[in-house]
């Protein structure tokens, strides 16, 4: 990376549960992709970044893991995911956590998003929403932390199948359509002012600590709502981050933590997957 910490002043550290496969997709498809693709992030000041890996060995020693040395949460016992999700809640950081039910987009291709070359036009879609509240955070703090406009440096989590390059240019291309007015989309948008190609790197899990706080983030609210698939439903990780979560005007609903499909009827959730979202002040209408 060619840039200096002096060029940034906050990092979000951004990674991924579930899958964007859209062809087959449960419950709907037995065999299907996930019904749930969770993107999320951790943000903090750029001078937070040296603290990070002590942050997360001390979660380590404190859970008494000694098999191995990153905190990746599906190895954990849930009484260990329990604890982690507490201590991560009194870090100086602010979490997000784009959660989007993919039953009504099931089979749905979007040319708009598509524009750009990609074979992964739903997850750059959904990294679009996280950045539209990442960069809204940062946006509303700046000048009182900085008494200027900082960047944001975003480090991605490497996934199999993700092309991140492909990512940062869907980014670039929303910001040449912002500055032309025409986004498509303006009920919210991301501030393209804060985002810089050469700010912009993956990284495997393993070799990021702040990656693997933003993995934390992402699968506790993926089991917590991943109700009818496979894995233990737990929503007692995703409740134990609720400090960190980002609030915007008072709240945290579609803000730290936001359900797509909008509006929430949309998404036909069961009861128990509506629990999580109620706790972070979603309300549901019940017929």
């Amino acid at each position: 990376m060619s840039s200096s910490p002096k060029e940034y002043g906050y990092v979000a550290y951004i990674d991924e549960a579930g899958d964007p496969g859209l062809k087959r997709v449960r419950p709907m498809d037995e065999n299907g992709a996930s019904e749930w693709l969770v993107v999320s992030a951790v943000v903090m000041k750029s001078i937070r970044e040296p603290h990070v890996v002590d942050w997360v060995q001390s979660i380590i020693s404190d859970l008494g893991i000694r098999q191995r040395q990153d905190l990746h949460y599906r190895t954990l016992s849930p009484k260990r995911k329990l604890s982690a999700g507490t201590q991560i809640a009194g870090l100086p950081v602010r979490g997000f956590a784009i959660c989007s039910n993919k039953k009504n987009m099931r089979g749905y291709y979007n040319p708009r998003a598509a524009k750009i070359s990609s074979q992964q036009w739903f997850y750059n879609w959904c990294t679009r929403l996280l950045l539209e509240r990442v960069t809204a955070f940062c946006e509303a703090r700046t000048i009182a932390d900085y008494g200027e406009r900082k960047s944001i440096k975003l480090e991605f989590s490497e996934r199999g199948g993700h092309r991140y390059s492909q990512t940062a240019a869907y980014q670039w291309y929303l910001r040449h359509q912002q500055q032309g007015g025409q986004l498509f989309l303006t009920k919210r948008e991301p501030v393209t002012a804060l985002l810089n190609w050469d700010l912009m790197e993956a990284f495997p899990h393993e070799q990021r600590a702040g990656l693997q706080l933003a993995d934390f983030v992402a699968s506790a609210f993926y089991q917590a709502i991943d109700c009818l698939g496979p894995g233990v439903w737990d929503m007692g990780p995703a409740q134990a981050l609720r400090p960190i979560m980002a609030k915007e005007h008072g709240t945290q609903r579609d803000f730290g933590v936001a359900l797509f499909p909008t509006p929430p009827s949309k998404a036909k959730l069961t009861p128990e997957q509506r629990r999580i979202f109620e706790h972070y002040g979603y309300e549901f209408v019940r017929w």
